[in-house]
């Protein structure tokens, strides 16, 4: 026998990202445990793992135990998926087996023999290579006898292997990290388990699924973030299927700017991701207009994401500032979506993020910012959706642009550069510098990844036309920490000759 054969096949679902975490799919001909609490999505993964098959030419039976037929098909409509059509095509079949309301309990030597044989024949009446079963624990609370109740889990098992049918088996839990199943029993007759998780973080719901056995194949370790999109169901974001691949150039772009391009050695590099970090009022949101108008010019396809302001308010600042943004999008070079945080979760606003990248194909993409997103997650989710959008965007090999809100007004660091910082290619930091009680505004280029660039920190105004970059400061040090210390003369001649001396050894 060859290595190959010996070999566990795998079954691609068609779940979006799913396959990922499962290294190529669902192992072929087994079944596989989905356990979660109320709420973690089992119907919707049960129901879309068929649908999904059905598109690859695969019919499916599903197997419902405990909601009605026709509420199946009501409930997921909303999804897009019409199963009514699918039965009338021959591709999906429904074993109903779920109790009526006025059916009494079953106790003693009750087993599944009839209900197995009507599973066989609707496989048989239409071919069926998937499987669903939803919810075992319907069925299982008809049991006294736990020894009874595991023969017959096992004999359903074993039906479904030999008559070589790939099948999801859905069962409750009580607990998000507590026993596996209600029963106990669920886990041992399954060849694989996967654990949906819907849990409640610093008053904010994050749904997870998390692979706990695969037996006789590999796959992805860890909890996953997915999210529920109405039109499309489950799509997973597997940070492991992130690669250190993308290419790498060059090319300069401009960033709007000539004074901050030459800070930057004569630009942005076309595929960077650069941070923008500062106060409130600072300039980030003309940073990031000035972004998308130097695109534009130069015949450039521009996105912006803003998460903090309208449209037109977006428009209109950017007249104020000489930048035409309706014109813009006549040409078809510019994009602006506007849409609070608090609408959706973070996977959420990633998957949609995502889909308007692929769809419009920008050149520059630009997010005002990333800051309002943290209030709608926790850090842990936070920081997955950074690197996922981080990475997205470095595979297309477009020009990124984010800015972030510090926490003070002078000096200090966000979340957000807390995150993101280590995997940018530059990072900008806007600050306020108070001089003599007057409030002014300083810049400075603090990392730029391949490329030398101005290392002082420069005061910069705006007015009508923009931004205009300055002399650097000489006068005052502290000014990132905020923590500002005006040099008299003496002090500063004293520097100077420091410097010299240092020079000429």
């Amino acid at each position: 026998m060859t290595e190959n054969k010996r070999q566990v096949e795998k079954l691609p679902t068609g779940i979006p990202g799913f396959d990922h975490i499962c290294n190529g799919g669902l192992p072929k001909g087994r079944t596989t445990l989905v356990t979660g609490t109320a709420g973690t999505a089992k119907t919707v993964l049960a129901c879309q793992f068929l649908v999904e098959g059905i598109r690859q030419g695969e019919a499916g039976v599903f197997v419902t135990f405990e909601e009605s037929v026709e509420d199946i098909r009501r409930n997921m409509l909303s999804f897009g998926w019409d199963i009514a059509q699918m039965e009338a095509e021959g591709r999906w079949l429904f074993v109903d087996a779920a109790r009526q309301t006025d059916e009494s309990v079953v106790i003693g030597s009750y087993d599944l023999t009839a209900l197995i044989a009507r599973i066989q024949y609707a496989v048989s009446k239409i071919g069926a290579q998937r499987v669903s079963l939803d919810s075992l624990g319907a069925i299982l609370t008809r049991y006294t006898d736990m020894g009874i109740l595991r023969r017959e889990m096992f004999r359903i098992a074993h039906t479904l292997k030999i008559i070589g049918v790939t099948t999801i088996m859905t069962a409750e839990r009580v607990e998000e990290y507590g026993p596996i199943a209600r029963y106990g029993v669920e886990e041992f007759v399954a060849d694989n388990v996967i654990i949906l998780r819907n849990v409640l973080e610093e008053e904010k719901r994050r749904r997870t699924i998390e692979i706990l056995k695969f037996r006789g194949t590999s796959h992805r370790k860890g909890e996953f973030p997915f999210t529920i999109i109405p039109g499309q169901g489950i799509v997973a974001i597997p940070l492991s299927a992130i690669q250190l691949r993308q290419r790498s150039s060059d090319l300069r772009i401009t960033s709007g700017s000539p004074e901050l391009d030459r800070m930057c050695g004569g630009g942005f590099f076309r595929d960077s991701v650069l941070l923008v970090s500062g106060a409130t009022g600072t300039g980030k949101t003309l940073m990031a207009t000035g972004f998308m108008a130097g695109g534009a010019m130069n015949g450039e396809r521009c996105l912006l994401f803003a998460f903090e302001e309208s449209r037109d308010q977006l428009f209109r600042n950017a007249i104020g500032w000489g930048y035409d943004f309706e014109e813009m999008e006549r040409q078809g070079l510019l994009k602006v979506h506007c849409e609070y945080p608090e609408v959706a979760g973070l996977e959420d606003h990633y998957v949609e993020m995502k889909r308007i990248i692929e769809e419009f194909r920008p050149n520059r993409v630009a997010i005002d910012s990333l800051s309002a997103l943290e209030r709608i997650s926790t850090n842990k989710g936070f920081r997955e959706f950074v690197i996922a959008l981080t990475s997205f965007i470095k595979h297309q090999e477009v020009a990124g642009l984010f800015t972030s809100t510090t926490p003070t007004l002078l000096g200090g660091t966000s979340i957000t550069e807390a995150h993101i910082s280590t995997i940018t290619d530059s990072i900008i930091l806007l600050r306020y510098v108070e001089v003599y009680g007057e409030m002014r505004r300083g810049l400075t280029v603090l990392k730029m990844r391949g490329s030398m660039h101005d290392k002082e920190i420069r005061e910069f105004t705006i007015d009508k036309r923009g931004m205009h970059i300055g002399k650097p400061f000489r006068d005052i040090s502290g000014i990132l920490s905020g923590n500002f210390t005006r040099l008299v003369p003496d002090e500063l001649s004293r520097l100077s000759n420091l410097f010299k001396d240092e020079e000429s050894s």
